[in-house]
């Protein structure tokens, strides 16, 4: 681990402790040159597998484009920091589970849907607007309804 003051290539770990959410870890560090302090947070990485695009592309799976999609669709959604962290865990561990090196984006984007229906519909239809790519009003009535009928109880919009 670098200093962030000087740069320098070599730190020692003073202390090492787990993060409030279990899913980190916060290690306190002294850089050996200039003796500076500074903390950094390790995270929990389960997944080194390729994606292949619909369009047949392969890239390495990336967290951050998931962790994009989530936030857009959870914008304005009353969800705590650990609660984001757990639900991309889940995400991650659900991807994991596959026991697969390559992975298609649409396996992803069905593993992200099935999470965000059952964790909040309003955030699971933007996601499917955009991951489905929905042209007309009328998939999101349609997808409504299915929600209806799958919960039996939609919450009324606010007024």
């Amino acid at each position: 681990m670098k200093c962030p003051l000087c740069l320098f290539d070599d730190t020692k770990v003073s202390d090492s402790r787990v993060a409030g959410d279990g899913l980190s870890i916060r290690r306190r560090r002294e850089c050996l040159r200039c003796s500076s302090r500074f903390s950094t947070t390790e995270e929990l990485e389960i997944l080194d597998l390729m994606v292949v695009k619909s369009n047949g592309k392969r890239e390495v799976y990336d967290r951050e484009k998931i962790v994009a999609g989530l936030r857009k669709a959870l914008e304005k959604r009353n969800l705590e920091a650990g609660q984001f962290k757990s639900l991309v865990l889940s995400i991650e561990t659900d991807i994991a589970r596959l026991k697969e090196d390559v992975v298609t984006s649409s396996q992803i984007g069905d593993i992200v849907m099935n999470h965000l229906r059952r964790l909040d519909p309003v955030a699971y239809l933007r996601f499917a607007s955009v991951y489905l790519a929905w042209e007309d009003p009328r998939a999101f009535v349609d997808e409504i309804d299915k929600l209806r009928r799958q919960t039996k109880k939609i919450t009324p919009p606010h007024s």
